[in-house]
């Protein structure tokens, strides 16, 4: 029986500052990184006039809906990479982030996307050697379930 390679803690944290950091998308979101574990993401952000959608009901677009989703399931697909791997420096990491790219995504939207806060949790289903799929769900600071969206993301 062959043991998981485990991923740094180091390793975790370079992603997180990575993703927060080195990545201008995920600043205009305002996304803050709330959980990193080696199984699932927990992301959030605060609603922002530049974030709506409707301007009536004061809602988040839905191109931000699926944007945050989107970067929830690349980045706990990134870590089911890492982890994979065994990937212990941010030199190695670099070198497989350039590999990470989305192949497919759907999202539900279940409900308007109402809140001040928000936060995002994807977990992977199934990571093989070329594709993770990945689930990911949005919430409100109330724990409405705004959205839920599956992704599958090239992984080598």
């Amino acid at each position: 029986m062959t043991e998981t390679p485990q991923v740094s803690p180091q390793a975790l944290l370079d992603a997180a500052r990575v993703f927060e950091e080195r990545i201008p998308f995920n600043q205009v979101l305002g996304l803050r990184m709330e959980r990193l574990g080696e199984s699932d993401v927990v992301v959030r952000f605060d609603m922002r006039d530049e974030l709506v959608g409707n301007f009536t009901r004061g809602n988040l677009h839905g191109g931000v809906i699926s944007s945050v989703l989107d970067v929830v399931g690349g980045l706990v697909a990134f870590i089911a990479l890492l982890r994979r791997d065994g990937v212990q420096s941010l030199e190695d990491e670099a070198e497989k982030f350039s590999r990470l790219g989305t192949i497919d995504l759907r999202v539900d939207y279940l409900r308007p996307g109402l809140g001040k806060t928000f936060s995002a949790k994807g977990f992977v289903l199934r990571a093989g050697r070329k594709v993770a799929v990945t689930r990911m769900e949005l919430h409100n600071e109330e724990e409405s379930l705004i959205a839920v969206g599956t992704g599958a993301y090239s992984i080598s």
